[in-house]
């Protein structure tokens, strides 16, 4: 007679000898499981839930906050004050203004440029308001310390 896999066990056919031959049971009371629900009991089990989501996010790159120097910072003030004197006179220069966004779950950030025209600039708050999407009336308020660079038409 055959034995099991490793010869060890005994011959299958002899320890479910008293059954082979009945038929399938089938509940008076219960419906048949689809095929679809039976499979389902068989999908693969995550214990570690997020698991994959927390590994992305770790290796997921964040770029640094450059730090400009004397002279881009002159630049900047130069520009800014330009800025600020021509939203004083009524216009509404265009600029394009590149700045940090710090990243809200790790060290670090990206660095965003956005085209769009001066409403105000507010030295004491430190913050520049862009209009940056006029179909929709939006304005985008940018922080001057995060403003890396500021690329406009300048108006004297």
């Amino acid at each position: 007679m055959t034995r099991g896999m490793t010869g060890q066990e005994p011959d299958p056919r002899e320890v479910y000898a008293d059954i082979i031959g009945h038929p399938h049971h089938v509940s008076p009371t219960r419906p048949r499981m689809s095929l679809e629900d039976r499979a389902a009991q068989f999908a693969p089990f995550a214990a570690l839930t997020g698991y994959g989501d927390m590994i992305d996010e770790e290796a997921r790159l964040t770029g640094e906050r450059i730090e400009p120097g004397e002279e881009q910072m002159a630049e900047l003030n130069r520009i800014l004050s330009v800025l600020s004197r021509a939203v004083a006179r009524g216009n509404r220069p265009e600029a394009a203004v590149t700045y940090f966004v710090p990243d809200p779950l790790k060290a670090g950030g990206t660095y965003e440029t956005v085209t769009g025209k001066i409403r105000r600039v507010e030295p004491i708050r430190g913050v520049i308001r862009l209009e940056a999407d006029p179909a929709a009336g939006s304005c985008l308020e940018i922080r001057m310390k995060d403003i890396l660079e500021i690329r406009a038409e300048e108006e004297e």
